[in-house]
């Protein structure tokens, strides 16, 4: 027993199953030292349960077993994963479990009482191949990564020995305007461009060809529409073992704009010397322009402001001696999420251009929000030497918008407490009800148009109880079947009043007021919708008003105590309501209850 074999077998987790217990301390004694974890169970049911707890990469396991025996298990193990090495041991030199042993597809039968040498040696070899395949994987997972890159990052085309199409990414498609069916299985002289010369294509072909080596240059094509597009190519032939070329893999970077911009340079180079005073001159009036209309600033690689315009001065009310020297986030305001300023950076530091709005702050603290634009701008070597950013103040639209959501939100508000008010509920409770949506929604991982769409629709889950009667909303006692028939009703009625509105917070209104009273297994109203065919506002909102509606007085009950409702949530966990969101309900629990105080009736 080396060091270089312990290495491998210190990767392994292993499942040991015995339902004699001195030999499973004999043995698990032995295993302890040599594998990396160790699990023990003493019989198939509880080994099944290890099993699905943790990922395991050897099991060894009895037969005679209560409760499951080692055969059963085994089948179980094979139903999730066929691969698995699994391990029996024996007393029996029966040939009936050597068949039943064979039919399962165990790795190997170990008889007792068990050879520690042997099993050591065969426990080894197995984790060797496991170790071999992880690295596999690994590096297959790796690849992937790579390749993924390249291909949303690049123009990418590969080609069989003889320059046939055999693959296109999605990039490669865009810009030469062809579809797939029409590139694979044809020569890349389709997309060849009239002025790239032949001797350009014949120095490619000798060198990837003949030569078997790697080609890089620039080289003009045209898309299908006739339009030419510059790429920046690598063109790479792959061998064999054997020093065969198998294939050719080609990718490239669109390059036109700057292959445009160099022989627009070339042409003004070629004017008199008056025509360049000329040329300057109107770049100094463009500036002046630039200055007039918007907030400028240019800062170096590393986000310092080295330069600010006059209108960056008045909206950010800094002086430039302030300004000059400092980094960028001076004026950053703390609502705006870590988020956008790190796309932002990537963005720019890849050399593209970053267009947003952003909520920065000036020297006395007050908001303000800006139309941006920024971009590298590179040197001679193409290396960035500086940002350059374009600013429009929006601060007036985005006040407007905000006074128009708040004046929308306001109304829905109201128009959620007619309903609540009609059954003698408070208005806190469409606000508690809203707040919660929108928490779970954040938690669940909604986008933020929908999270702000639930956020303001979900107050008018209950609209529909406008056309429930009196005498039925408000009764004290127990409904009977009839009246509890009409109740349902409010569902319906509420999905009626909004469903042909053409708002998309009134459709979605609409799919709660329809969908919230549906249960996750099935036995909800009014369509009796089961799991993920109930919309997630539905799924969300029902825990949101289940939750406020227990924790509160209603006609016909009175308000319960957390803990009761808590245990009621703990046993409706994929019955009533979708497991993961009450996970999630229940992890954050603190900012729930923090909600529901802050909204108190």
């Amino acid at each position: 027993m080396n060091s270089d074999d312990l290495k491998y077998l210190k990767e392994i987790t292993l499942l040991y199953v015995e339902d004699e217990p001195q030999l499973q301390e004999q043995i698990a004694s032995f295993l302890k030292d040599i594998v990396g974890k160790l699990y023990l169970a003493s019989n198939g049911e509880e080994a099944l349960e290890l099993y699905k707890q943790h990922e395991m990469d050897m099991v060894i396991t009895d037969i005679t077993m209560p409760k499951m025996n080692g055969i059963e298990l085994a089948k179980n193990i094979r139903l999730d994963n066929e691969n698995l090495p699994i391990f029996i041991t024996s007393a029996h030199n029966s040939s009936d479990y050597f068949i039943q042993a064979i039919e399962v597809g165990i790795s190997k039968f170990i008889l007792k009482p068990i050879d520690i040498e042997k099993l050591f040696t065969t426990l080894l070899r197995y984790a060797k191949n496991i170790a071999t395949l992880k690295e596999k994987e690994n590096l297959k997972n790796i690849l992937e990564q790579y390749k993924n890159i390249v291909d949303e990052k690049s123009i990418v085309s590969k080609t069989d020995s003889n320059g046939i199409i055999t693959y296109v990414n999605e990039p490669f498609m865009t810009i030469s305007g062809y579809k797939k069916e029409e590139l694979i299985g044809n020569n890349h002289n389709l997309i060849r461009h009239p002025d790239t010369p032949r001797a350009v294509f014949e120095d490619i072909w000798r060198t990837i060809k003949v030569k078997k080596q790697i080609w890089r240059g620039n080289i003009k094509n045209r898309s299908k529409k006739g339009e030419s597009y510059y790429v920046d190519s690598l063109i790479k032939p792959i061998l064999d073992l054997d020093g065969n070329i198998i294939e050719f893999i080609a990718i490239r970077n669109d390059i036109t704009a700057l292959e445009n911009t160099k022989r627009f340079l070339q042409k003004q180079n070629v004017k008199k010397n008056a025509s360049l005073k000329d040329a300057l001159k109107n770049f100094s009036q463009y500036e002046s322009i630039v200055n007039e209309n918007n907030i400028v600033s240019r800062t170096n690689p590393f986000g310092i402001i080295t330069y600010v315009n006059e209108k960056f001065l008045k909206i950010s009310q800094y002086s430039k001696e302030e300004l000059i020297g400092s980094p960028h986030s001076i004026v950053r305001h703390e609502d705006t999420a870590d988020e956008v300023y790190q796309n932002m950076w990537q963005t720019i530091l890849a050399g593209k251009v970053w267009s947003g709005t952003l909520k920065n702050k000036n020297k006395s603290g007050k908001s303000y929000y800006v139309d941006t634009v920024i971009a590298p701008i590179f040197d001679k070597e193409n290396n960035i030497s500086e940002f350059l950013s374009i600013r429009h103040d929006i601060t007036s639209v985005i006040s407007l918008h905000q006074e128009l959501e708040d004046t929308q939100r306001e109304i829905i508000y109201r128009m959620g407490e007619i309903g609540e008010t009609r059954s003698k509920e408070t208005g806190n409770h469409v606000k508690r009800v809203a707040e919660y949506s929108k928490l779970l929604a954040t938690l669940y991982g909604l986008d933020k148009e929908q999270i702000s769409h639930l956020f303001m629709a979900s107050p008018m889950h209950d609209i529909g109880k406008v056309g429930i009667p009196d005498s039925v909303l408000n009764k004290p006692g127990k409904l009977t079947s009839e009246e509890w028939d009409i109740m349902r009703e409010h569902s319906e009625i509420g999905y009626n009043i909004l469903k042909t509105s053409n708002r998309e917070i009134l459709q979605a209104a609409a799919i709660i007021s329809l969908e919230h009273h549906e249960k996750w297994n099935g036995t909800g109203y009014p369509k009796g919708l089961k799991e993920e065919e109930i919309h997630i506002f539905g799924r969300i909102t029902a825990i949101a008003d289940v939750f406020d509606a227990l924790g509160s007085d209603r006609c016909y009950k009175k308000s319960w105590e957390l803990e009761k409702i808590l245990e009621l949530f703990r046993n409706q966990r994929g019955k009533h309501f979708e497991p993961k969101l009450v996970d999630l309900f229940f992890e954050n629990l603190d900012k729930f209850l923090k909600i529901r105080d802050k909204y108190v009736d």
